[in-house]
């Protein structure tokens, strides 16, 4: 039977607003050496039309499944967001 290989993880933090979103990707090379950059994305509440009603998220991949989503959790907590379970 093979060997599986890595898990290629990914890592999704839900933040209010974009300017946290932005925050949160320059803290994660900081905090956590992730060096490539996080996918930062609009996602709108359903039915909701008005940026100002939007979350952001920042998605961080991860393939070798080395980031501790505890500390990705409290990073995201600090801008009153959180991280999305997998």
């Amino acid at each position: 039977m093979p060997e599986n290989g890595p898990v290629n993880a990914r890592h999704v933090l839900v933040l209010p607003d974009r300017d946290s979103a932005e925050e949160v990707a320059v803290e994660l090379a900081d905090r956590f050496g992730v060096a490539d950059e996080p996918q930062l994305v609009r996602d709108a509440l359903a039915g909701e039309d008005d940026a100002e009603d939007a979350q952001w998220l920042v998605v961080v991949e991860d393939p070798d499944a080395r980031l501790d989503p505890s500390g990705l959790d409290a990073l995201a907590a600090e801008y009153e967001g959180w991280l999305e379970a997998p």
